[in-house]
């Protein structure tokens, strides 16, 4: 069956700016869409148009609403950070304020967007060592899942009755033009990509190209409504998944990086949080699967093949 085409529609994306944003512009553009970028930097992507917001008031943006097919919600500081009070004071208002703001200019629209798609994160099921987790599984406890409560709770305040709602909780994402993957693959290539901590810890993840698949499902398909994982279904453990990116790009050795090394290196040179690789979580986006959604990489290395391959 043929995808619907996206010819003329208009589709604003709040926080685009971002690797995620950018390959989402991408994508609906190859798909005929109409693409604007609410956004504080202006992404180079031919085609798309980009409309200055600082992420937390409303202001001459909102008129790119009026009349747009869909809002896709991206905006929110990255969580690749050290984990200061600051910071994560940042993270969660980032996401709060942006959502709140985004409802308050719908809600002036005259023709406001029937579908508004809200990002989220797996990662508010927190970090349960075995347990797979689909959409029905409890949440967890720390920041992550309280942020990711905030966010949902936020959105579902702001957003207007008559517009569809589509909450993707999202996991970690691989792509080739940046985010986590381009960081892991450089680790991997002077080989340091062996398995870190206890290496049991899950990683889900998922292909650029399926994740934009799902939001433009999202966007174009009436019956896709509420809260959905978009995640691949077969999460492995970090070791599995450093051994399969070792393989992607034939680099026979992986130092391996044990919890103390990751706990000192990981704020004092990477400038991050040694949590989002000692930790992790397993999730399969069961109503995608149910609603009948056929993924295109549900596999790890062929995902990871397609990305390390040369062009």
């Amino acid at each position: 069956m043929a995808e619907p085409s996206m010819n003329g529609q208009r589709v604003v994306i709040a926080g685009g700016s971002g690797f995620l944003g950018r390959s989402l512009a991408a994508h609906l553009i190859e798909r005929g869409a109409r693409v604007v970028i609410l956004a504080r930097s202006s992404p180079t992507i031919t085609g798309v148009e980009v409309a200055p917001w600082d992420g937390r008031s409303v202001g001459a943006w909102r008129e790119t609403l009026d009349g747009a097919a869909a809002l896709v919600n991206l905006a929110g500081r990255s969580v690749d950070c050290r984990k200061t009070p600051d910071h994560c004071d940042e993270i969660l208002r980032s996401r709060v304020e942006s959502t709140r703001a985004l409802g308050e200019a719908i809600r002036a629209c005259d023709a406001p967007p029937p579908v508004w798609v809200q990002m989220s994160t797996a990662h508010i099921y927190g970090d349960p060592p075995a347990e797979r987790c689909d959409e029905s599984a409890a949440l967890g406890y720390g920041l992550a899942p309280t942020v990711g409560q905030a966010w949902e709770a936020a959105f579902e305040a702001a957003r207007p009755p008559a517009s569809r709602a589509v909450i993707l909780r999202t996991s970690f994402v691989i792509g080739r033009a940046g985010g986590a993957m381009r960081r892991l693959s450089t680790l991997a290539r002077f080989g340091l990509g062996g398995t870190v901590g206890h290496g049991r810890q899950g990683m889900s993840w998922i292909h650029e190209r399926d994740m934009n698949r799902i939001f433009e499902r999202a966007i174009t398909d009436a019956e896709m409504s509420g809260m959905y994982i978009a995640s691949s279904p077969n999460p492995v453990p970090n070791k599995a998944f450093m051994r399969d990116l070792r393989r992607a790009i034939r680099m026979p050795i992986g130092l391996p990086a044990p919890e103390l090394l990751v706990r000192i290196g990981a704020p004092l040179v990477m400038r991050t949080d040694p949590e989002l690789a000692l930790y992790g979580r397993y999730v399969i986006p069961r109503r995608l699967l149910d609603a009948g959604f056929s993924f295109e990489f549900p596999e790890l290395p062929a995902a990871l093949a397609d990305l390390t391959r040369r062009s």
